[in-house]
């Protein structure tokens, strides 16, 4: 029988995925430093025939950039935090804590993964203006510390697979519950908390209904806003808008660029340990 060599077929799909995927955001880069003459005269042709990195200058004297960055790196880290601790303690006391109802409460909290957004949007809103944190990054940011029903599913899967007579000999030598948590389960946990920190990063980053609904001044807006009112202002202006975006999305680009390699080994040891 013939010997098929899978590895090669599979790095040129691999390749052919990567290349597809990756063709709008070439685009989006090169129509970003063609001039608007250029666009109105060939809006087609695919590299420009004069490299125009100005656009990105405009953008950024434009609109507050680096306002929006800052709201919005403040916005990303507050709800990553707020995220990792509320939904890691409430997911190893559904894992490894045995109380009456555990199994029913769990249940409930995963049934909360039905409701919508649209659901709870409006006694969310009138609970964070009474509480007085409406127009400020509080409102985004508070809610994380009170868990996510995905995340603490996550966190409880990865939690179980950990090995019992390691957490055992902890508490026989004298570690509180607490303590078991901290030093034992959190560190054996990386590669989960990891992927629940990437992941609330990038909703965080791309999140605009949020910052919608709760904020009214511009001085606090994050990106995803920013870029919304820039592409609003000059929809007409291919060029300043696409400067936008990838200024919008470059640094998240860059953020998974420096950290796929460590969250690939992670999840990969991670997924071992089960």
């Amino acid at each position: 029988m013939r010997r098929v060599k899978t590895p090669r077929f599979a790095f040129l799909m691999l390749l052919t995925v990567t290349g597809l995927f990756s063709l709008p955001m070439g685009v989006m880069v090169l129509t970003s430093l063609k001039s608007p003459a250029e666009l109105d005269a060939n809006p087609h042709a695919w590299l420009p025939d004069r490299w125009q990195a100005s656009n990105y200058r405009e953008v950024v004297t434009t609109m507050p950039y680096f306002l929006y960055l800052r709201n919005t790196l403040v916005l990303c880290v507050g709800s990553v935090v707020g995220s990792v601790l509320s939904c890691s303690l409430v997911a190893y006391g559904f894992a490894r804590l045995r109380w009456r109802g555990r199994d029913r409460w769990f249940g409930l909290l995963i049934a909360t993964m039905l409701l919508p957004w649209q659901a709870t949007m409006i006694p969310r809103f009138l609970l964070l203006r009474e509480l007085g944190m409406y127009n400020s990054l509080a409102a985004l940011i508070v809610p994380t510390f009170l868990g996510d029903a995905f995340y603490i599913f996550l966190l409880r899967q990865f939690f179980l697979s950990l090995p019992e007579d390691l957490l055992d000999a902890a508490r026989l030598d004298g570690c509180s519950e607490l303590g078991v948590f901290v030093r034992i389960a959190i560190p054996l946990s990386k590669p989960a908390l990891a992927t629940v920190a990437l992941f609330q990063f990038v909703a965080a980053w791309n999140d605009f209904n949020g910052p919608l609904l709760y904020l009214s001044d511009p001085e606090k807006f994050p990106l995803a806003y920013g870029l919304e009112r820039l592409v609003s202002a000059y929809s007409t202006q291919t060029h300043l808008v696409m400067a936008g975006a990838v200024l919008f999305s470059l640094p998240i680009v860059l953020l998974f660029l420096l950290t796929q390699r460590m969250f690939l080994r992670n999840t990969v040891s991670g997924s071992i340990k089960g």
